[in-house]
């Protein structure tokens, strides 16, 4: 961190999607569950499940702009299907995040 700069990013909230920078799922695209301080509770609704969310820093997502609906509209609680198929709809959800120099 440079001069007080946080990790409570406006945009790293519950319902968020975001790409990941580092680790075995580089480039890959998720969902904020939980952000708790500096650490995030990532899931994607296949490898990473609502149940066994990947906990990454906040330095190692990139954010987006882009937020899915965490609450299905018939009241049920929200399932791992229902996030793999939000972000299949997602712009550019099959294109991998690239690092840019």
């Amino acid at each position: 961190m440079k001069d007080g700069q946080s990790y409570e990013d406006s945009s790293l909230m519950r319902g968020s999607v975001v790409f990941s920078k580092a680790g075995r799922d580089k480039g890959k695209a998720m969902v904020v569950l939980e952000a708790n301080g500096e650490y995030l509770a990532l899931a994607d609704g296949k490898i990473r499940t609502i149940a066994k969310p990947k906990t990454k820093k906040a330095k190692h997502v990139q954010p987006t702009n882009f937020h899915i609906q965490m609450q299905p509209e018939c009241g049920r609680n929200l399932q791992d299907a229902d996030i793999r198929k939000q972000l299949k709809n997602f712009p550019g959800g099959e294109v991998n995040w690239q690092r840019t120099m």
